[in-house]
């Protein structure tokens, strides 16, 4: 079955550089944090100057920007909310994202007009609870992480047609049911239902019997511990026709805590992979080269998470809770002279001369090649970059533009 209508690609933004980043490198929207009411404290997040600011760069471009107000609220926490629903009014969010039914309310008594989206944390798993929410006036949910792309078609041939479903394609997952986690405040006090969570889930646990206190017995067979409720990564790339004929419309990539380097070597590849299929939907294959692109930039071992059934031991890394990094980002290209073919590069890792790099853009391949002449800020020919953020200029083997980035192999990969 060919959908006509043209799945949107959904970014993180976890700051006004990252929002930008996203855009340029091919997502149709972005979702992102306020100062209060949404899920991830340890993001910037946005101030509402922010989310004006990033809402007139989206719009200018066709794309839009929702903000989440995804908590599960205690009464304290519901103090304010209607005076910052009206802020993201005026500043012309196009959506915002809710989990609790007192928000959603609150959210539709101050701004009728606004657009409503369903949070995963809401745990929408069944047809008639999605259209619970539809009746109410939301017009998109986030369904739950936890069902199959069968359970998934099944609802999307019911739903009405002014109804969208969004799923996440791409990121960390979470160990607790659709989010909603007490491990992290169990352990540390960080209540992750209210955007604080510790990681919990990820931490080195032993075995201790009752009897036997201070023995400390690995869960596998494995001196060093277990990370036993630690998952991969969700990775739906390779499956995106599937998801598209499962009647998905927007595919969701996680990852407000992630860096400028990550939201583009994720967004280009997934933006590479969507407009393949448009451009030919009944011949589509995917390009084996775009998956080998995402693993360029830190990552942990994937996952096809729920989307072809109940997952098994095999979802989980029971040695390491770290990212496997095979290549570091090295520079920011900040503006390229074509006459005289060199660019200005602000660095991030240090980098030589002689070094081999990979340069990339959006939608474009990645080309490779020596660094074969630097020089520092003064014009002084230099042989390493070593300083954070150093200005620096590189003569370049192909055009650049602004916003492209600079990545360089490491000699092994590494968990970090």
């Amino acid at each position: 079955m060919i959908h006509l209508k043209k799945v949107e690609l959904l970014a993180p933004a976890g700051d006004l550089n990252k929002l930008k980043t996203a855009i340029e490198y091919g997502a149709d929207a972005v979702y992102l944090g306020g100062e209060a009411f949404g899920l991830r404290k340890s993001s910037k997040n946005f101030s509402i100057e922010e989310i004006t600011e990033g809402v007139k760069f989206a719009h200018e471009r066709g794309k839009k920007v929702y903000v989440t107000l995804n908590i599960i609220p205690h009464n304290r926490d519901m103090v304010g909310i209607e005076d910052y629903v009206l802020e993201l009014e005026k500043a012309g969010v196009d959506a915002v994202l809710v989990a609790d039914p007192g928000i959603f309310m609150k959210v539709k008594n101050t701004c009728p007009n606004m657009e409503i989206h369903i949070s995963t944390q809401a745990s929408a798993t069944n047809y008639d609870t999605i259209m619970f929410w539809y009746e109410l006036g939301a017009r998109r949910v986030v369904i739950a992480r936890e069902l199959s792309l069968e359970e998934i078609k099944e609802i999307t041939d019911k739903i009405p047609e002014d109804l969208e479903i969004e799923a996440f394609v791409h990121g960390a997952m979470c160990m607790s049911y659709s989010g909603r986690c007490l491990l992290s405040n169990y352990m540390t006090g960080r209540d992750a239902n209210l955007g604080d969570c510790a990681h919990a889930c990820r931490y080195k646990y032993h075995l201790v019997e009752e009897t036997r206190p201070g023995e400390y017995m690995p869960v596998v067979e494995d001196d060093g511990g277990t990370f036993i409720m630690n998952s991969k990564d969700l990775c739906m790339i390779e499956y995106l026709d599937k998801m598209i004929d499962a009647g998905i419309d927007s595919f969701k990539v996680e990852g407000r805590v992630k860096s400028q380097y990550y939201v583009s070597t994720i967004l280009r590849s997934y933006r590479m992979a969507i407009d393949d299929y448009y451009k030919d939907p009944e011949n589509y294959v995917f390009d084996t080269s775009l998956l080998d692109e995402i693993k360029k930039a830190s990552h942990r071992d994937f996952t096809t998470g729920f989307f072809f059934g109940q997952p098994d031991e095999s979802a989980q890394v029971y040695h390491t809770s770290g990212y496997i990094r095979g290549y570091d980002f090295v520079g920011t290209i900040m503006d390229y002279d074509e006459e005289t073919k060199f660019a200005t590069v602000e660095q991030r890792n240090r980098m030589f001369l002689g070094d081999e790099i990979e340069v990339f853009g959006p939608s474009e391949r990645h080309f490779t090649q020596v660094i074969s002449e630097m020089y520092d800020e003064s014009g002084n020919p230099i042989e390493v970059a070593p300083h954070a953020q150093q200005i620096i200029r590189i003569k370049m083997d192909q055009p650049v533009r602004k916003n492209f980035f600079m990545r360089k192999p490491r000699e092994d990969d590494k968990f970090e």
